[in-house]
């Protein structure tokens, strides 16, 4: 919207009225005076909105017997061109600057039958409802997150002492992904009001990739890539499950938060602030601690090597999909995931296949392998993405990031009484550390004004 260009780039209508204006003292009387400004004005090219409002104030200024009474056709032109410091467009700005009588959204407003000083409750009523019904949302999705990520993380670890094989347990549950799209598709049929055909919601959503929707191309350069972010998170973290305890593997995965910060702080740009780079500071230094709590052996630096690596593929997903393909709707969200699915089907299942053949990854018979942890896994899994990528819709983002956080303590709580856990000192203040790192994360940019504010009131 607004005054198009010339091709050169310089406005129309702005470089016009800076060349015509003059001041008061020095105004044209003859239209032969503006004769070159007036061959100017077939370039002028001005938007709908703003001839409506040219219309507008012309008729109103012409009908109406003020003093001016500017009815010549030479004193309409001028006027139009901007001369005596006239432009009839900025009147209806400023009429639209001011505020108007409805300050707020429908709900927010008194009755027509209120008086004039007086509030009635049925407003706040209405407003405290909605949210009521959104921190109760916000609870079930915090206790579904954590619930699915402490269960999933405990079933695989339980399915280890059976069948040591975590690339194939990424590669199996990582193909449920499939079910994204024809999941989101029942809810679109249930809930919305403008029901369309798979193939219509299909070609939609695949306009998030581009005006040629998924060709080839975009599959390979940026679904592909992804892809293998996806499955390397999964299949780190899985493998460091083998070598330390579920309460370090969760707790350190956490710091994925941090390493987000961190990247979209250098390769987005995003803006700076001091609380996240102590967060990430806390996370940093819980890392540290948490290896210090196993006296650097071996086999622990290794699993909490993978662990960070894991949060660290995670957060360059994120980062990635932030700056190659932006923000993507529901249905754009649930056909990539879908996409991913297909990809590790066709292209990361020969893996696997190597792995057993080389017996890195070995299984006697098929009858050996625990199909119902593996199948329970993966629904917890599923679970968990579905919740963090649709629960947006019905709570605060916040919320969903909080059921993370508790799932250490449940982890911890599970490995208390089923390992042979030791939470010393070291191990305790490193939790702590990294958890209280993650909550600042959690802070929104403006927790600083908030703050003030609300110290404000608590004085008052």
């Amino acid at each position: 919207m607004g005054i198009r260009e010339f091709p050169g780039g310089a406005p129309r209508g702005k470089s016009i009225a800076v060349g015509m204006r003059r001041s008061p003292d020095v105004s044209p009387r003859r239209l032969s005076d503006i004769s070159p400004q007036l061959r100017q004005l077939k370039y002028l090219v001005v938007d709908e909105a703003i001839k409506e409002d040219l219309k507008w104030s012309r008729s109103v200024e012409d009908l109406s017997s003020g003093p001016l009474g500017l009815t010549s056709i030479e004193e309409r032109i001028l006027r139009i061109t901007g001369y005596y410091g006239y432009q009839p467009w900025a009147a209806s700005y400023k009429r639209e600057e001011r505020p108007r009588d409805s300050p707020g959204p429908a709900e927010a407003q008194a009755p027509a039958g209120a008086e004039a000083g007086g509030r009635t409750s049925h407003p706040c009523w209405r407003c405290s409802r909605a949210q009521l019904k959104k921190m109760f949302w916000g609870v079930a999705v915090v206790l579904c997150v954590c619930s699915s990520w402490a269960g999933s993380t405990q079933l695989a670890k339980l399915t280890f002492r059976k069948f040591d094989a975590p690339f194939t347990l990424t590669w199996f549950a990582t193909n449920w992904n499939v079910l994204f799209f024809p999941l989101y598709y029942v809810g679109h049929i249930c809930k919305s009001t403008e029901k369309q055909s798979v193939k219509q919601r299909y070609r939609e959503c695949c306009r998030f990739f581009g005006d040629n929707g998924l060709t080839l191309k975009v599959f390979f350069t940026k679904a592909a890539p992804f892809g293998v972010l996806w499955t390397l998170t999964n299949y780190l973290y899985l493998h460091a499950i083998k070598k330390v305890n579920t309460t370090d593997v969760s707790v350190l995965f956490c710091c994925n938060k941090a390493f987000v910060f961190l990247l979209s702080w250098i390769v987005l740009r995003d803006r700076f602030m001091g609380v996240r780079i102590v967060a990430a500071i806390l996370a940093i230094a819980g890392i540290v601690m948490m290896t210090y709590a196993d006296g650097f052996h071996s086999h622990s630096v290794i699993g909490i090597a993978l662990v960070v690596g894991s949060a660290s593929m995670s957060a360059l997903y994120k980062v990635l999909f932030k700056l190659l393909l932006g923000s993507a709707k529901f249905g754009e969200a649930a056909l990539f995931l879908s996409i991913l699915g297909v990809f590790n089907i066709l292209f990361i299942t020969c893996i696997p296949v190597i792995l057993y053949f080389t017996k890195v990854e070995y299984w006697s018979s098929f009858d050996d392998i625990p199909w119902g942890n593996l199948c329970g896994f993966s629904v917890l899994l599923l679970t968990f993405n579905i919740v963090l990528n649709f629960g947006i819709a019905v709570t605060y983002p916040t919320l969903m990031s909080v059921g993370i956080v508790f799932s250490v303590p449940v982890n911890a709580v599970v490995d208390h009484y089923t390992s042979k856990i030791v939470f010393n000192g070291v191990r305790v203040i490193a939790i702590i550390i990294i958890g209280l790192g993650f909550l600042l994360l959690l802070l929104p940019e403006e927790w600083d004004v908030w703050l003030v504010k609300l110290l404000t009131r608590l004085k008052i």
